[in-house]
C-alpha cells in the first residue's frame, strides 16, 4: 500500500468515515448519557423525596407544635432510620421561644448553614393553610456539590405551626455510576471510530484498487504501450469505467496504427521518389552545367533571346536538386539510419572552409580563434552552419556575426543577423518543417528544411539549436554541440553506405 498523503483521496475517504463515525458516535453517546443520566438521578431523587416526605408527616407530624430538643433529636434520628439513607435537620421553637435543632448526624456537621439560602428562604415562605392538617407545604430541592460530591438537599414545614425539616443526600453512588456509564460510553466510541476507519480503509481500497489500475493503465498508454487493457467484472460504475477505457485504447491503437501506416507509407513515397528524382536530375543537372558553362565562357554563343531562359532552367534545375537533397536527409532521420562520422575539426577553419566554399567572406564576420578543436562529423556540422548562415543572410541582410566560444564541455557557435528580428508568434515554429512566415521577412525561395535539417544534425550530436531576437537588434541562433560526441558512436558503430556516399562531397547548400 503506497504511503498516504494528505491530498490523496484514499485518506479523504478514511477521514469522512470517521469523522462522520465520530459524529454519529458522540452524538448517540451524548443522548444514552443524558438520558440515563436523568433517569438515575431522578428515581434516587424521587425516592429520598418520597421517604423524606412520608417521614416528615409521620414523625416529625407527630411531635408537639413547641418540641424540645431531645424530640427533635430523636425524630430526626428516627427519620434517617439505622441505615441512615440520608441525615435530617429538624428545626423548630421550644416553649421559651427559642430555636431547638435535631439532627441524625449522618453527615458530620450538617447544620442549617449547609443549606442554600435560596431553599431556605423557599422553605420559610408564609403560606395559608386551609385546614389544620399537620401536612408538609410544598416541597422544596435542590442539588449542590460540596467539594466534589454531589448532595441533594430538600426542605419542607409543618402546616400548623410544625417543625420545618431539611435533608441531605449524597449521590456519590449515582455519580460514580454516571461515570462509569460515561467511560463506558467513551470506550464504546473510540472503537466505533476505530471501526470505521478500518471499514472506511476497507471500502477504500475497494474503491481505488479499480482507479489505481486504471491510473497505472493510463500511465502504460501515455508511454506509448498501445496494447494496455484492464480486466473488467461487475456492473457498476467502476467496471462501466474499465470498459470505456479499453475501448478508448483500443480506438487510439487502431488510429495511431493507421496514423503510423500512413506516415511509413508517406516517408517511403518521399524517399523513393527522391532517389527516382535522383537519376534523372544528374542527366539534368550535367546538362545546365554545361550550358552554364558555354554562358560564362562565350556571351554570344547562345542566342542572347533564351539565354534569361537557360538561367532560370540552370537556377531552378539547383534548386531542384537542393530539394531532393533535403529530401533524402529528411528520409533518413525519420527512418533512424543517420550516423555520425566523426572527426577532429578545428573549429575555426570549419566555419572558414564553409562560407568560403559559398563566396559568404565578404557578407560574414567571424569572431573565433584558431586551434579550437572538437570531435565532430564535419559534413553534418557544414551542413548547420550553411543552413543557420545562409538563412540569417537571406533574412537579415549582411553583415552576419558567428561568434565561438567554448563552455565547459559544450562548443557554443552564435550566428546573428542585423534584421528586423523574429515575431514573437514565429519563433516557436522556425524549426518546423516546411514552416514559412513571415510578413515582417521577404518572401523565402527555399523549401523549408533548412532550419529543421539544421536541427535533426544538432539533436544526433546530443546538442541543439535556439533561436531568440538580440536586445541589439536582427535574429540569434545559437548552436551548442558537445565538444566530444564520441559516446554517442560507442552503442551504434559504423555508418550505412548511404552515409559513406554523402561524407564523400560536401553539400554545400545554402539555408533553405
Amino acid at each position: 500500500m503506497s504511503r498516504l498523503r494528505f491530498t490523496s483521496l484514499r485518506l479523504r475517504l478514511v477521514v469522512v468515515f470517521a469523522l462522520v463515525a465520530l459524529t454519529a458516535a458522540v452524538s448517540a453517546s451524548g443522548i444514552a448519557y443524558w438520558l440515563n443520566r436523568e433517569a438515575v438521578l431522578t428515581r434516587a431523587q424521587d425516592a429520598v423525596l418520597r421517604d423524606f416526605q412520608q417521614e416528615m408527616q409521620n414523625r416529625a407530624g407527630a411531635l408537639p407544635a413547641r418540641p424540645t430538643q431531645d424530640e427533635l433529636q430523636r425524630a430526626a434520628g428516627q427519620m434517617a432510620g439505622s441505615s441512615q439513607r440520608f441525615s435530617v435537620l429538624l428545626v423548630a421553637e421550644d416553649t421559651h421561644g427559642k430555636t431547638v435543632y435535631g439532627t441524625s448526624g449522618g453527615i458530620n456537621g450538617f447544620s442549617l448553614e449547609d443549606v442554600p439560602a435560596s431553599l431556605r428562604a423557599a422553605v420559610n415562605k408564609r403560606q395559608k393553610v386551609a385546614d389544620g392538617n399537620k401536612a408538609p407545604y410544598h416541597l422544596y430541592w435542590q442539588r449542590v456539590d460540596d467539594h466534589g460530591t454531589p448532595y441533594l438537599v430538600a426542605g419542607a414545614r409543618l402546616a400548623g405551626g410544625g417543625p420545618t425539616g431539611y435533608l441531605a443526600k449524597s449521590l456519590e453512588p449515582e455519580a460514580k455510576d454516571l461515570n462509569s456509564l460515561a467511560w463506558s460510553l467513551g470506550i464504546a466510541t473510540g472503537l466505533a471510530l476505530i471501526g470505521s476507519a478500518l471499514l472506511a480503509q476497507a471500502a477504500a481500497t475497494t474503491v481505488l484498487k479499480p482507479v489505481h489500475r486504471l491510473g497505472v493503465a493510463a500511465r502504460r498508454l501515455g508511454e506509448g504501450r498501445l496494447d494496455t487493457r484492464l480486466s473488467v467484472s461487475g456492473t457498476d460504475e467502476l467496471a462501466d469505467l474499465s470498459r470505456t477505457f479499453n475501448n478508448a485504447a483500443e480506438a487510439l491503437e487502431k488510429r495511431v496504427a493507421d496514423m503510423a501506416a500512413r506516415d511509413e507509407s508517406s516517408r517511403r513515397f518521399v524517399a523513393d521518389m527522391s532517389h527516382e528524382l535522383r537519376t534523372p536530375l544528374t542527366a539534368i543537372t550535367a546538362v545546365t552545367e554545361v550550358l552554364e558553362e558555354e554562358l560564362d565562357a562565350d556571351a554570344g554563343s547562345i542566342d542572347p533571346m533564351i539565354e534569361p531562359a537557360v538561367r532560370l532552367v540552370v537556377s531552378e534545375t539547383r534548386r531542384l536538386n537542393d530539394l531532393v537533397e533535403n529530401l533524402m536527409e529528411v528520409t533518413r532521420f525519420d527512418a533512424g539510419t543517420a550516423r555520425l562520422v566523426l572527426d577532429d575539426v578545428d573549429i575555426a577553419d570549419q566555419i572558414t572552409a564553409c562560407i568560403d566554399a559559398r563566396a559568404w567572406l565578404d557578407a560574414v564576420e567571424l569572431d573565433a580563434e584558431r586551434g579550437c578543436h572538437a570531435r565532430l562529423d564535419p559534413r553534418r556540422l557544414d551542413v548547420i552552419l550553411a543552413n543557420l548562415i545562409g538563412n540569417a543572410l537571406k533574412h537579415g541582410g549582411s553583415p552576419v556575426r558567428v561568434s565561438v566560444r567554448i563552455d565547459g564541455d559544450d562548443l557554443v557557435i552564435a550566428v546573428r543577423d542585423h534584421g528586423p528580428g523574429i515575431p514573437e508568434d514565429v519563433l516557436p515554429h522556425v524549426f518546423d518543417r516546411f514552416y514559412k512566415a513571415s510578413a515582417s521577412r521577404p518572401r523565402s525561395e527555399g523549401s523549408g528544411l533548412g532550419l529543421s535539417i539544421a536541427m535533426e544534425n544538432a539533436h544526433i550530436h546530443g546538442g541543439g539549436i535556439t533561436a531568440a531576437n538580440s536586445p541589439e537588434g536582427g535574429a540569434v541562433f545559437t548552436l551548442r554541440l558537445p565538444r566530444d560526441a564520441s559516446r554517442l558512436t560507442a552503442e551504434d558503430d559504423g555508418d550505412t553506405e548511404d552515409d559513406k556516399a554523402q561524407h564523400q562531397h560536401t553539400t554545400g547548400k545554402e539555408g533553405s
